[in-house]
């Protein structure tokens, strides 16, 4: 593991986290760069069947939350607003008229504290935030934590933990664009989710409450197909098959030529997939769209005294010959 950077720096009253870049590797060729500027993997170099490394990550210079955390609330909430126990709420409009992935200064545009860790069979990095009360219209100080955990196993262990002094929405993903060819485009490249069923949208990409079958149409992923086969471009979220709570099978990619596969896993009750630039694809793990506004929905909203716990896993893999 390699760190960059003092832990932090005083102006006057008032603490600077400097942006720091740590390096994780495991015994296997995997290895995660990850800075604490919005929490961001920055690069994940994975071997392919013959043991070459490639980045498999797109760059978060180039592309908008490219491998950042997004929150407070990931994906959009209409209009910008929710009622919340008898009281409305105005958020950061930076979607049009609606709010998207937590506002024009969100979690992936913050410097979070960082603190690496080590022990026999893993290493990684916690980051934390203190969001205080009202930022991006958010009630209530939100006091968040994000883990990134490489195992021997070649597992990317991604874990939230939040607390908060009021009730408000919390939804946190991980954003990063994946590439397992590690150059061109991903529209070869073998996609299975784990859904039988989709959130319905309308024109501005807001839920209308439906929520229906995948049979018969182009989101039908539940065989793996190429993510070109049907249409250019998705941004749609899936409803992530399960019969209770814990750690769930949500989606698995592979790539032919090279052989590398990602299967993740997750806790969350929702994918969304997006391929809205061919040069990769998002998996984000996370809450249904504008869950605020949606009493149909799994809330998404912490009451003081409790924790918001999430994780999700992306598993890296091998297959035999293409």
């Amino acid at each position: 593991m390699w760190r960059a950077g003092p832990a932090r720096r005083k102006a006057g009253p008032v603490t600077i986290w400097p942006v720091e870049i740590f390096t994780v590797r495991n015994a296997h060729g995997l290895e995660v760069r990850a800075t604490s500027y919005g929490a961001t993997i920055v690069s994940l170099l994975a071997p392919d069947r013959e043991g070459r490394r490639a980045n498999v990550v797109l760059g978060f210079e180039t592309f908008d939350y490219a491998g950042a955390i997004v929150g407070r609330c990931a994906n959009r909430i209409a209009h910008a607003r929710f009622m919340l126990e008898g009281t409305a709420y105005r958020l950061a409009a930076n979607d049009g008229p609606h709010h998207l992935h937590g506002g024009v200064k969100g979690f992936d545009k913050v410097v979070w504290r960082a603190a690496p860790f080590r022990s026999p069979g893993i290493a990684g990095v916690a980051l934390s935030y203190t969001s205080p009360d009202g930022e991006e219209g958010y009630p209530g100080t939100l006091e968040a934590r994000v883990t990134y955990t490489l195992t021997d196993r070649n597992d990317l262990v991604v874990d939230y933990l939040a607390t908060t002094d009021k009730p408000t929405p919390v939804n946190l993903t991980q954003h990063s664009y994946f590439n397992l060819s590690g150059a061109g485009d991903v529209l070869g490249h073998l996609l299975q989710i784990d859904a039988d069923t989709i959130t319905v949208v309308d024109d501005e990409r807001i839920p209308t409450g439906a929520i229906v079958p995948v049979a018969g149409t182009p989101f039908d992923f539940r065989s793996p197909i190429a993510v070109g086969a049907r249409r250019a471009a998705y941004d749609q979220n899936f409803v992530v098959n399960r019969s209770g709570a814990g750690l769930v099978h949500a989606a698995r990619v592979a790539e032919p030529v090279s052989g590398r596969t990602l299967d993740v896993h997750t806790t969350e009750p929702g994918l969304q997939l997006y391929t809205g630039n061919p040069q990769g694809l998002c998996l984000e793990t996370q809450h249904y769209p504008d869950s605020p506004n949606q009493a149909s929905f799994p809330s998404a909203i912490l009451a003081p005294g409790t924790e918001y716990r999430s994780r999700t896993v992306f598993a890296f893999g091998v297959t035999g010959e293409g």
